[in-house]
């Protein structure tokens, strides 16, 4: 990338018991960002983390349940 950006186009997303959804952060790998989801998932909490890509309209693509 000879613009200078950083492409992150790996979001974790935290699910909640009431059904809101939040964007934990963003990363670099897939890799990465499950191993942050993973990471989450395993402090016992009844919340749903997951892995999506985003497009490059921005949309999400896809979508993997840890």
């Amino acid at each position: 990338m000879s613009d200078g950006t950083v492409t992150l186009p790996w979001i974790v997303v935290r699910q909640d018991d009431n059904g809101n959804r939040y964007r934990v952060g963003r990363y670099a790998t897939r890799a990465e960002a499950e191993k942050i989801a993973d990471s989450l998932d395993g402090r016992g909490h009844k919340q749903l983390y997951w892995v999506e890509r985003i497009g490059q309209s921005g949309s999400t693509v896809g979508r993997s349940a840890t």
